[in-house]
């Protein structure tokens, strides 16, 4: 089969379509002939050698596909060859077939077409199992998003409104990112460029602040994070974008009941994924299949040309997911 490869760590030009073995699978797996795969920030960390995959996984870059199954492993019940579905992987979706445990696959969710259907795993399943499964976000209360128009983001603003979350406020960096937010039902807009966040999420909130944060920055936002938020306030950190370290005054944290938490996906046991993807089943994919949480997907690319998707992912130009299609 063919697979991009990344031939040494460094820039996007680094990403060759080269011909490599098929993978095989294990009892408990299924084969999925990729339709299409998406990217995400942490393919470009891994193509620079800051991200490398857990140990027995693919090193092909790409952590999430779509497909139909062409195999199934002897232990696997649910799936049959000839279905249609997309997947979590450690590893490997830039490829024309890939192997995936049976508990990370789901169905094409309904009214979705099966390439748009590569846009969802990765984004659904970071976004239930943080805001939702762990930080509790609940219908009445409010969030905040920073990178409002990023694949994680469009996902975010859509879930949350279709749950009952009072008032969604993201960050972006231009008008035309901040019009796509609203359009996806945000509610309140900033530009970090020429708006202090804090400020008008205190001015919007009555002076309390937000209730949960969904924060990839790190660093560099984690003290105005700990200010943006109200009584019993929740932030959660998914990525490092602004930095790992910084100096931060704790005292708000407990006059104000903070909790602070942060995870990653990839490198979760099989089992906490299997149960991350029942619970996206069964929460996320009926509001997909009503209509209400939409693909936003900026542009199509082919399998080959993986090297441009990275140059325009770290542009950040794009709105919504980057898709290569096989």
């Amino acid at each position: 089969m063919k697979a991009v490869v990344i031939t040494s760590p460094g820039g996007p030009e680094v990403l060759q379509l080269k011909e490599v073995e098929d993978p095989q699978i294990k009892d408990d797996e299924v084969l999925i002939k990729v339709a299409a795969t998406a990217l995400n920030r942490a393919d470009t960390l891994q193509r620079q050698g800051k991200y490398p995959p857990p140990q027995g996984d693919s090193e092909y870059p790409g952590l999430e596909c779509s497909g139909t199954i062409e195999a199934v492993g002897k232990d696997v019940t649910r799936w049959k060859i000839g279905d249609q579905v997309c997947a979590l992987v450690s590893g490997g979706g830039y490829a024309e077939k890939v192997a995936v445990p049976a508990g990370q696959v789901l169905p094409v969710p309904s009214g979705v077409s099966l390439q748009d259907a590569a846009s969802f795993p990765e984004v659904a399943c970071t976004v239930w199992s943080t805001i939702f499964m762990m930080s509790r976000l609940s219908a009445g209360e409010t969030l905040l998003v920073h990178g409002g128009s990023s694949g994680i983001g469009t996902f975010a603003i859509q879930i949350a409104k279709y749950y009952g979350v009072t008032k969604v406020f993201v960050t972006a960096g231009s008008d035309e990112k901040l019009a796509a937010c609203k359009d996806l039902g945000a509610d309140v807009c900033i530009n970090y460029k020429t708006q202090d966040f804090v400020a008008r999420v205190k001015e919007e909130t009555g002076g309390k602040g937000v209730d949960v944060i969904l924060d990839n920055l790190g660093g560099s936002y984690f003290q105005r994070n700990l200010d943006s938020l109200n009584l019993g306030g929740r932030l959660f950190i998914i990525g490092f974008m602004g930095g790992t370290v910084t100096e931060v005054n704790l005292s708000g944290m407990l006059a104000r009941r903070l909790t602070v938490q942060a995870a990653g996906l990839r490198n979760r046991s099989k089992e906490n994924k299997a149960l991350i993807i029942s619970e996206v089943e069964k929460s996320v994919w009926p509001a997909i299949a009503a209509g209400k949480v939409k693909p936003v997907v900026y542009k199509y690319l082919p399998l080959g040309q993986a090297s441009g998707g990275h140059k325009l992912m770290e542009s950040s130009k794009h709105i919504g997911k980057i898709l290569l299609v096989v």
